[in-house]
């Protein structure tokens, strides 16, 4: 009897021997292929390692802050945005954080904007615009006001005082009475400008605008102390009325108790 193990076992060699076999010159290409391959990966890992390195070196030997311009000061001295900047000679210019740099400048109340600008190879560039005070508001408190009607800063030892003052606003009133607040700080605004256009009665003549609820407003003079009404609206005109009279006026600003413009097409001059 055969043994069919022995038959069955004979049979798969011949199979294997009989099995198509892949030509060498298609063999070879497989092999080199993944030589090539390894190379290119090898290439570009050492490339990358070369470029970061390289980056590193340049930025820590070239690009260092040599010089920071601080341009568009009017009040403020440049060591004080240097060392409110928190930026030194010597920094990574690539490391600089230029918008935390800005929101730390426009802490300083005197600082509306800043903007802050990397000029490679060495130069940090700051560019400030900074507030301007237009009147001192008396809320209990002194605070200086822009042009913009904003109180941006609370009075401190050693500011200017040559600027007028308003009263007559409390410090509650911007919650109370938003509207009224509102509008009073926009026409003291409004009769600033036309002051400081003015020929014969300027803001110099002006040491006070005073606001009254009904009443409107009320400028004082810096000589003599007098009261001029202005009441709530068209201002250009009645300060265009008085700056026709105003020389007459002045020498008698002494004896007088107050002057009323609230009129459409006169003026009242009472002495007293």
């Amino acid at each position: 009897m055969r043994d069919l193990n022995f038959d069955k076992t004979r049979m798969q060699n011949r199979n294997k021997l009989n099995k198509p076999r892949v030509p060498l010159a298609q063999r070879l290409p497989l092999k080199k292929g993944g030589r090539v391959l390894g190379v290119l990966v090898m290439l570009a890992v050492v490339g990358f390692v070369g470029a970061e390195l390289y980056t590193r070196l340049f930025r820590v030997s070239l690009l260092k802050v040599e010089r920071i311009e601080v341009t568009n000061l009017q009040r403020l001295q440049q060591e004080e945005v240097l060392a409110m900047s928190g930026v030194n000679p010597g920094e990574d210019m690539f490391g600089l954080n230029l918008r935390q740099i800005g929101a730390q400048l426009e802490k300083n109340p005197w600082i509306k904007t800043v903007r802050v600008k990397r000029y490679f190879p060495h130069t940090l560039a700051i560019e400030v615009t900074e507030r301007e005070p237009v009147a001192i508001v008396n809320l209990g408190y002194l605070y200086y006001l822009d042009r913009d009607g904003e109180l941006f800063k609370p009075l401190a030892a050693g500011d200017r005082l040559d600027y007028p003052i308003l009263t007559g606003l409390g410090e509650d009133d911007a919650g109370k009475d938003p509207k009224r607040y509102s509008e009073a700080l926009k026409s003291a605004i409004e009769i600033i400008a036309l002051l400081r256009a003015g020929t014969a009665f300027t803001l110099e003549d002006v040491s006070e605008i005073h606001f009254e609820p009904g009443f409107g407003v009320t400028l004082i003079t810096a000589q003599g102390g007098v009261p001029v009404r202005l009441g709530n609206e068209r201002f250009a005109e009645k300060l265009t009325r008085l700056a026709r009279i105003y020389k007459e006026l002045q020498a008698q600003m002494p004896a007088l108790s107050y002057i009323d413009l609230d009129y459409i097409d006169r003026i009242i001059v009472k002495k007293g």
